[in-house]
């Protein structure tokens, strides 16, 4: 493993230090939107939790590393990224337990890990830059997963959380990868300012999750307007709740559009195009 442990020796490390922090975090935030079944879990369920996360990182790390790494040095590192995660975990517990801290159990952890997330999550086949049907789907197991192991199977709001949780990570990954990344921390308050309750308003300022998208658009002599629910948004509503909303929507839409369309063929609209200012 020569090339994953000299040429991508610092992006190995940071990726450690990145999915072992926004697993933290992803643990913290699991528990403070479930208190009550944060207060009955044991030690060893949280940090079953824990690795529950650690696996779905390991699997969008080994997806976009497909897509920046060459191939043929894309087993070893994997096989890096494995041992830097298992290097970075024994130097966080070494605090607690001390010199202590079996080094081979960690290593046998991290490697069963692995193998998990391999077998759980490589049956979707998806582009992981892409929105897809499969990459819902995997994302929904994932929280489904997560929201059981909480004890509270069949929680759509902790399986939406969870799903973000592992969703937020992507972009500081890939700027990793692609050797643009700032320090870990910064990358990690990065990867989870989207980890929020799916519905909390009152989170601050760039920190907001878009549940519902509406979009105008013009083709020739013709204005197209639509809307759209985030999928996890739209999961969480009622069938009532959704009829109400899509009526609400459309109305909303209608009204839009038509002012949309008085602006895009009025004369002032025409000038900007000359001018370039489409």
């Amino acid at each position: 493993m020569a090339t994953a442990n000299t040429e991508y020796k610092d992006q190995l490390r940071q990726l450690a230090e990145l999915m072992l922090a926004v697993s933290g975090e992803s643990v913290t935030l699991m528990k403070k939107n479930a208190p009550e079944q944060a207060l009955m879990l044991k030690r060893q369920d949280e940090w079953g939790l824990y690795l529950e996360f650690l696996k779905i990182m390991f699997n969008m790390t080994d997806r976009l590393a497909a897509l920046h790494i060459p191939l043929k040095d894309q087993m070893d590192f994997m096989n890096g990224l494995e041992d830097a995660v298992t290097q970075q975990l024994k130097n966080a517990l070494e605090p607690a337990f001390g010199h202590q801290a079996d080094q081979m159990e960690i290593m046998l952890t991290i490697g069963a890990a692995v193998a998990e997330s391999r077998q759980s999550y490589e049956q979707y086949k998806f582009l992981v830059t892409e929105e897809s049907k499969a990459k819902n789907e995997m994302f929904r197991d994932f929280g489904e997963k997560i929201a059981q192991v909480l004890g509270a199977p069949g929680n759509s709001r902790l399986s939406s959380a969870a799903a973000l949780c592992a969703g937020a990570i992507v972009p500081a990954i890939s700027a990793v990868l692609q050797g643009q990344t700032p320090p870990a921390a910064d990358a990690t308050h990065k990867a989870s300012a989207s980890i929020a309750d799916p519905l909390d308003t009152k989170g601050p300022t760039g920190q907001e999750i878009k549940l519902i998208s509406l979009m105008s658009s013009v083709s020739g002599e013709e204005v197209e307007t639509r809307w759209g629910l985030h999928p996890r948004f739209r999961e969480d509503l009622t069938p009532d709740e959704l009829q109400q909303l899509t009526k609400l929507l459309n109305r909303v839409a209608k009204i839009v559009g038509e002012r949309y369309a008085a602006v895009a063929f009025s004369d002032e609209w025409a000038s900007w195009h000359k001018a370039g200012h489409a």
